[in-house]
């Protein structure tokens, strides 16, 4: 019976408005990992208060719409009653579900009860164009980018599971653990794996099915990777400074990160957006194809380079056009860039909702093509402690 609280900062947090892109931060789905909890209330109360005195944290009000929600299984959270390092009952919701393995799978069925947590934040992710995202665990130090699961066409055969957008999903998580003085040694959490600055892919570390990040990537057009931010699971009080100390400048860099790439709004040849409409980098295609929202707006995440974009409407050919990203960033926004189709399509003959993927294993007939796949050294041997991370 307890909420899921969210909590918005922005200069219109009530409502999105065009152009400016969606971002979210998720911690304590495991209520025993109580460390990202703490970070998340810290960071609403340092963004409202520096809000018009710092001119950073100004910048990114007035560019992001920036939603918090600091607890996602507050039952397990209370359930906990004698914390440990490792192990505590309140991993699992009050049905003693872990909701990091309950989501829909793009590779495998993934047939669990899905749990209120679970539907709750799928139903939200349809309500909001999220472009960028991150989930805050406990129990190592590392950041950790998609895929969880995987297979051979994705790079399974050597010990990776990669996507489409792996030079960005590299780059996202190397800007959060390079800021983050103890995560960027990979080696702070003692008999536990070495990560290599601080990153890894989350297929290498361990195979997981149902996993939050996955599904946002897949499902909901959201990159998300999973912060591990605290060997300790549930950490003495006294320790929590020095957490925010240490997560502060990456858990804002990140942020920032959501204005990377090319933004804009497809139109018709009237000057009427265009819902629905899919666009997508020609070399890096999603299996979900990525879609304008319902004010024909699209957000792709690119690092700086040159990309031929891939517009499709139903019944067209498809029309392309060529994006150049400056390596220098545009302050607090992607390169915009608007499409004008050159033809004339009524509003309501495109669905204005997304028609949603399948919840089936997408992936399972994916023919081995992958560039993703070409061999590199990934040895390493899993602890049974490892499922009880991520």
């Amino acid at each position: 019976g307890r909420n899921l609280w969210v909590l918005v900062v922005g200069r219109f947090p009530k409502e999105h408005r065009i152009g400016i892109p969606e971002f979210k931060y998720v911690a304590n789905m495991h209520g025993d990992e109580t460390v990202g909890r703490e970070l998340l209330l810290h960071l609403i109360d340092y963004l409202v208060t520096s809000d018009g005195k710092d001119p950073e944290i100004t910048n990114l009000i007035n560019s992001t719409r920036i939603h918090i929600m600091p607890s996602m299984n507050p039952d397990g959270f209370e359930a906990v009653k004698k914390p440990d390092c490792y192990y505590s009952i309140g991993r699992e919701n009050y049905n003693q579900y872990d909701l990091n393995r309950n989501f829909p799978d793009a590779f495998e069925y993934n047939n669990v009860s899905r749990q209120p947590e679970t539907v709750a934040v799928m139903k939200w992710l349809k309500t909001e164009t999220f472009v960028l995202s991150a989930n805050l665990h406990g129990g190592a130090l590392v950041a950790s980018y998609p895929f969880d699961n995987g297979v051979q066409a994705t790079g399974a055969l050597y010990s990776r599971s990669l996507t489409p957008d792996d030079d960005v999903f590299q780059y996202l998580a190397h800007t959060y653990a390079s800021r983050n003085p103890n995560m960027k040694k990979g080696d702070e959490c003692k008999n536990k794996m070495n990560f290599p600055n601080g990153v890894t892919n989350g297929y290498s570390w361990y195979p997981l099915q149902g996993g939050m990040q996955d599904y946002n990537y897949i499902w909901a057009q959201c990159f998300e990777i999973t912060l591990e931010l605290s060997c300790c699971k549930y950490p003495r009080e006294e320790k929590l400074p020095s957490f925010w100390n240490n997560n502060k400048a990456s858990l804002i860099e990140y942020i920032k990160q959501v204005h990377l790439g090319v933004k804009g709004q497809v139109f018709d040849q009237n000057g009427n957006p265009l819902p629905n409409v899919i666009v997508e980098v020609q070399d890096r295609k999603h299996i979900c194809p990525y879609r304008t929202n319902k004010y024909g707006e699209y957000y792709l995440l690119l690092l700086p380079g040159s990309y031929i974009i891939n517009i499709t409407v139903p019944g067209y050919d498809p029309h392309l056009t060529k994006v150049i990203i400056p390596e220098k960033s545009q302050n607090f926004s992607a390169l915009k860039k608007d499409i004008l189709l050159p033809f004339q399509e009524q509003l309501d003959s495109i669905p204005v909702s997304n028609p949603s993927c399948p919840m089936i294993p997408l992936y399972r007939n994916l023919p081995d093509h992958s560039a993703a796949t070409k061999p590199s050294l990934f040895l390493f041997l899993v602890s049974l402690l490892h499922i009880f991370f991520k």
